[in-house]
C-alpha cells in the first residue's frame, strides 16, 4: 500500500477505535500493528520495539511525571486548600461573584503546585460545589468555573503535559514552563474578569452571600497569609531550583514530591493509609499516561517508517497556504482533535507532524507555537463529547445537577480559551519574553 491511503487508513482505524470505546492506548498500539499489516512491512514493529527501549523507557524526563502525580496527591492529603478556600469564601463573602472568584484564585494556586486536572477538578468540587449552589449560585456557572479554572493545571507550570511536550519536542522543560507561565495567569484572571462582569450583570446567577461568621477583615488576612505559606514555599522549590538552572526537570519534581511529603507531616495529616494510597494512585496515573506514550511510540513509528508522516507533512506543505493559514489550520486541528483524545494522544501524534513544517518557517518561534498549542490544548477538557473535565464533574455532582449545565457552563470558558489563543498569536512576546529574559 502506497504512504497516502496508509495514513489514510491508520487515521481511520484510530477514530474507528476511539468510537467502539476502547481505551486510547491500545487503539494506537493496535492501529500501529494493523498499519504494519497492511503496508506489508511487519518487520518494521522490531524498529518500533527498540524505540520503545531507546525513546520511552530510556527517557529520564518522563520520571518526573509520577513524581510530580505523588507530589500533588501528598498537597491534597495535606489539607492545605481547604483552609485557604475557607478564608477566601470568607473575605470574598460580600463581593459580588465572590465563591466563583475564590474558586478561580484558589485554582491558580492549586495550577502552580499540582498540575493534575483530575485532583484539582475532584479538590475544588469537593469543597465548592455544593456551597454554591446551596447559596443561590446557577449550577451553570457554579460547573463551569470550577471544571475551567480546575484545568490550569495543564498550562501553569509545573505541568505534566509540559513535561511530555519538552521530552518530544527540541525544548527544554525549563523554556516551556518559562513560555507558558503567562498565558497560564492571565487565563487564570480571564476567568475572574468574566466571573466577575457576569456577577455585576446577571447578579441571579451570582448572589452576593453574607458570611455566616463574623471574621474580621485582618485576621482573615493573617489566616490567608498563614495557609499560603506552604504552597508557596513548594512553588519556589519547583519552579525557583528549575528556572534558575540549580536543578533538572526531574530533579525539580523530586525536590516538589519531598517538600509536599514535609507538609504532610507538619500539618500532622500523614498516616500510613494515606501514604499507601497516595502511591497506588501515583501508580495506576503514571501508568495510564505511560501506556498511552508507549501506544503513540508504536503508531508514528509506523507511520514514520511506512512514509505516512512524510505524505501527510508533503500534503500540508503543498496547500500552498500563507504561514499564519497554516498555523490557524493546525489550531484548528488541534482543537477538533481535543473533544475526540485526550492531549496525550493529541501531542503525541501531532508533534511529529507539526514541528518539523513550523521549524521551516522563517520568524515563526517553536517555543511561541507550543504553548499556543498548549493554551488550544485547555479546551481538550472541556468540549464534550470526551471533555475529561465533564466526567470529573458529573462525579461528584448532585443529581440536581444535570450534564446539560455542565455543558452549558463551560461553553463560556471556552470562548474565552480562544480569546486567550488569539491574543497569544498576536502578542507572541507574552511566551517569549520570560524565558528570554532567563535564559537569554
Amino acid at each position: 500500500m502506497s504512504p497516502e491511503p496508509l495514513a489514510l487508513s491508520m487515521f481511520g482505524l484510530l477514530l474507528l477505535g476511539l468510537f467502539m470505546g476502547h481505551p486510547l492506548a491500545f487503539v494506537l498500539g493496535g492501529t500501529a500493528v494493523l498499519g504494519a499489516i497492511l503496508a506489508g512491512k511487519t518487520m518494521v514493529l522490531g524498529i518500533v520495539i527498540n524505540r520503545v527501549f531507546g525513546d520511552v523507557l530510556d527517557n529520564y524526563t518522563l520520571i518526573a511525571i509520577p513524581l510530580f502525580v505523588l507530589m500533588a496527591r501528598f498537597l491534597s492529603d495535606s489539607g492545605v486548600t481547604d483552609r485557604m478556600f475557607e478564608a477566601l469564601r470568607l473575605l470574598l463573602s460580600r463581593v459580588r461573584g465572590g465563591l466563583a472568584l475564590a474558586v478561580v484564585f484558589i485554582s491558580i494556586l492549586l495550577a502552580a503546585t499540582t498540575g493534575i486536572i483530575g485532583a484539582s477538578i475532584t479538590v475544588m468540587g469537593v469543597m465548592a460545589l455544593r456551597p454554591m449552589l446551596q447559596y443561590g449560585y446557577a449550577p451553570t456557572l457554579t460547573t463551569g468555573v470550577i471544571a475551567a479554572s480546575g484545568c490550569l493545571g495543564i498550562l501553569i507550570p509545573p505541568s505534566i503535559m509540559l513535561i511530555l511536550m519538552a521530552s518530544y519536542s527540541p525544548l527544554s522543560v525549563g523554556e516551556l514552563f518559562a513560555g507558558s507561565m503567562i498565558p497560564g495567569v492571565l487565563l487564570g484572571l480571564a476567568y475572574a474578569l468574566y466571573v466577575y462582569v457576569i456577577s455585576v450583570l446577571r447578579p441571579d446567577l451570582a448572589p452576593s452571600v453574607e458570611p455566616d461568621e463574623k471574621i474580621g477583615r485582618g485576621p482573615l488576612l493573617r489566616m490567608l497569609a498563614f495557609e499560603a505559606v506552604p504552597p508557596l514555599v513548594l512553588i519556589f522549590g519547583i519552579l525557583g531550583s528549575l528556572l534558575a538552572g540549580i536543578a533538572t526537570a526531574t530533579e525539580a519534581s523530586a525536590i516538589g514530591a519531598a517538600l509536599a511529603l514535609v507538609i504532610v507531616i507538619l500539618r500532622r495529616r500523614f498516616t500510613w493509609a494515606t501514604f499507601y494510597g497516595a502511591m497506588l494512585e501515583t501508580g495506576r496515573t503514571s501508568a495510564m499516561i505511560l501506556f498511552i506514550v508507549l501506544g503513540a511510540t508504536a503508531f508514528t513509528g509506523v507511520f514514520n517508517i511506512t512514509g505516512g508522516l512524510r505524505a501527510t507533512q508533503e500534503i500540508i506543505r503543498s496547500l500552498d497556504m500563507e504561514p499564519w493559514m497554516l498555523l490557524t489550520m493546525m489550531m484548528v486541528i488541534v482543537f477538533i482533535l481535543g473533544a475526540f483524545l485526550d492531549w496525550t494522544g493529541i501531542v503525541l501524534l501531532s508533534f511529529p507532524i507539526f514541528l518539523p513544517i513550523v521549524q521551516e518557517m522563517e520568524g515563526v518561534s517553536l517555543l511561541w507555537f507550543v504553548v499556543l498549542m498548549a493554551v488550544v490544548l485547555q479546551t481538550s477538557f472541556l468540549t464534550p463529547p470526551f471533555g475529561y473535565a465533564l466526567f470529573y464533574l458529573r462525579s461528584i455532582a448532585p443529581k440536581s445537577v444535570r450534564t446539560g449545565h455542565i455543558i452549558r457552563g463551560v461553553l463560556p470558558f471556552i470562548a474565552i480559551i480562544v480569546l486567550m489563543c488569539v491574543l497569544v498569536a498576536l502578542f507572541p512576546q507574552l511566551v517569549t519574553w520570560l524565558p528570554s529574559t532567563l535564559y537569554g
